[in-house]
């Protein structure tokens, strides 16, 4: 057995025992309807099924059958060291319990209740079939063992009212951790993909440089054997075959980013998730920056995206900005306004501003007004590479200086942002 193998089962393994440990424990939280312990509507098979669904075991009736015998055991000796009770007694009063993990687990396989998992209403109808099931079995074995049982019309009638409540209020609580989860994954395939769409600009600026050095390379090439030199044409030749392979590596390279930064999702974003997504990921960047800053949000107009990713590096980016430029506190405002064709988008900060001198070069790569505590200038290429994508989407950026701070306007067509329009 390899290393991966033994790594998976004991995994596994642990994975079992924790199931059957939490719910023999959360099964003594119960409440007894009947009279006496014959029967008990624990939590224990809340747990059980919450904990098979959050990660299904590789075989679901071995962990029922362990955590069937764990709750016995546990329940068993709880009767004898806590309550007295001798081994044997305390034995057939409680071993009815592990029938009723075991028809649960084998109808949970024949049902074949994990293709279901996606499926709430569905997923929520078979649990509540399989413990009726279970419990049926649970207690008609109690009936038959136990003196004092009794099996009656109040008694089916609670044990099916329980089974749908237990069962869906389980679906419910696996369905809000899933979604929860799936939303995370979402948000952070859409920040990666805005950081790197980014990026994949400026490799596609960098990828047409290289196209015309490389064309230039060549020019020369051939100028150099038209003149006879030999010598000078060889090595022309080979600096444009050098450049051509770096211009190749260059385009795998663009290749693959362009499938992160556009990734296929049946999931449709509209604006409100998109600016829902800039002001949460920058309140925790304001956050982070120990800064307080307050943000206001005007937006009356809401449609399905085709372009959510570059909208996000739009907004994203500026935002960002705007919290860089805030000193401790402060405020900004993004608002969102149609007017005619266009979809107008404002952000407002209260920082520091921008000098009126660096309004002509304020969209140039390289200009940067941000340094480090060592005196380092930043990249630069933020708000260049957000003036590319607006005009790559056919839309205006500018910037008003108002009495404080400073507002980036920003209007893109919505026939080229909203998904449905031509």
């Amino acid at each position: 057995m390899n290393s991966i193998s033994f790594k998976w089962l004991r995994t596994e393994v642990i994975w079992i025992l924790l199931i059957a440990s939490f719910t023999a424990i959360s099964s003594e939280i119960k409440l007894i309807p009947f009279n006496g312990e014959d029967f008990r509507f624990g939590l224990g098979s809340i747990t059980f099924l919450l904990l098979i669904l959050i990660r299904i075991p590789r075989s679901v009736i071995r962990t029922g059958v362990i955590t069937g015998l764990t709750v016995v055991l546990f329940r068993v000796f709880s009767s004898v060291l806590i309550y007295n009770g001798t081994f044997p007694d305390s034995l057939i009063e409680h071993y009815p319990a592990f029938l009723f993990y075991f028809v649960y687990v084998v109808l949970f396989t024949l049902l074949d209740v994990r293709s279901f998992i996606e499926q709430p209403l569905k997923l929520g109808i078979l649990a509540t079939f399989i413990e009726i099931i279970s419990n049926s079995a649970e207690h008609i074995v109690r009936y038959f063992i136990l003196p004092n049982s009794y099996l009656g019309f109040y008694d089916w009638f609670l044990i099916i009212l329980v089974a749908i409540l237990r069962s869906f209020f389980v679906v419910g609580i696996y369905s809000s951790i899933i979604t929860s989860e799936q939303h995370k994954r979402l948000d952070q395939q859409l920040t990666l993909g805005s950081d790197l769409y980014v990026e994949t600009l400026y490799l596609q600026k960098i990828m047409n440089h290289i196209e015309q050095i490389m064309a230039d390379s060549y020019d020369l090439y051939r100028t150099l054997k038209k003149q006879q030199s030999q010598e000078q044409s060889v090595k022309a030749l080979h600096i444009s075959q050098e450049i051509h392979e770096v211009k190749k590596d260059a385009q795998r390279i663009f290749s693959g980013l362009s499938n992160i930064t556009m990734p296929k999702t049946d999931v449709e974003y509209y604006l409100s998730n998109i600016v829902e997504f800039v002001v949460t990921a920058n309140i925790k960047y304001s956050e982070m920056l120990n800064k307080n800053i307050e943000f206001k949000i005007e937006n009356t107009i809401d449609f399905p995206l085709t372009q959510q990713i570059p909208l996000l590096a739009i907004l994203n980016n500026i935002t960002a900005n705007a919290i860089e430029a805030i000193d401790e506190d402060g405020r900004i405002e993004l608002r969102i306004i149609e007017q005619g064709e266009m979809i107008h988008f404002a952000i407002q900060d209260t920082g520091k501003g921008i000098a009126e001198e660096d309004l002509g070069i304020i969209f140039e790569p390289g200009f940067t007004t941000k340094f480090n505590q060592q005196g380092v200038a930043a990249t630069g290429i933020g708000l260049s590479h957000v003036k590319e994508i607006v005009q790559m989407l056919q839309g205006e950026i500018y910037i008003e200086r108002p009495i404080l701070g400073a507002t980036f306007h920003i209007k893109i067509p919505r026939k080229n942002i909203q998904k449905g329009v031509e």
